[in-house]
């Protein structure tokens, strides 16, 4: 069975951009492949973050319509890691050990909860590891 990976905010956020055209293009493929494959995995934190952007900061913002169409096609196959106290103990311990923010702390948190080896993202350092997690900045 090929490794699971976690698909961090701004990969979504990509997908609408019309100004990276490169990104966009690269958002769309890993979003696609982790639909397709259902090796592809999201936190709550992730799909409350993009819809905070998608609804309020988009150039256009996104319609509940539209919102509501994404979450079912897009993030509900994707989402297999739920908020728990377990969850933020280990993001605590992260931030204490790993210097890392409340935030990332919570998204590497969640990525290892998922049994995830590669967490695609671009707000964390490339090639980074915690544990068997390794940081993949797909844009790099």
């Amino acid at each position: 069975m090929p490794d699971r990976y976690f698909l961090d905010t701004n990969i979504f956020v990509y997908t609408f951009d019309d100004i990276a055209k490169n990104k966009r293009r690269q958002a769309l493929k890993l979003v696609r492949q982790a639909i397709t494959t259902h090796q592809g995995v999201v936190s709550y934190q992730v799909v409350q973050e993009f819809f905070n952007v998608a609804l309020r900061r988009f150039a256009r913002p996104m319609t509940i319509s539209d919102a509501e169409d994404y979450l079912t096609t897009v993030f509900t196959p994707l989402l297999a890691v739920h908020s728990s106290p377990r969850l933020y103990e280990a993001a605590l311990q992260l931030t204490n050990r790993g210097g890392l923010s409340w935030y990332d702390a919570l998204i590497v948190a969640a990525a290892m909860e998922g049994q995830c080896k590669i967490l695609y993202t671009e707000d964390l350092q490339h090639g980074r590891t915690f544990g068997t997690l390794q940081i993949v900045n797909p844009f790099a």
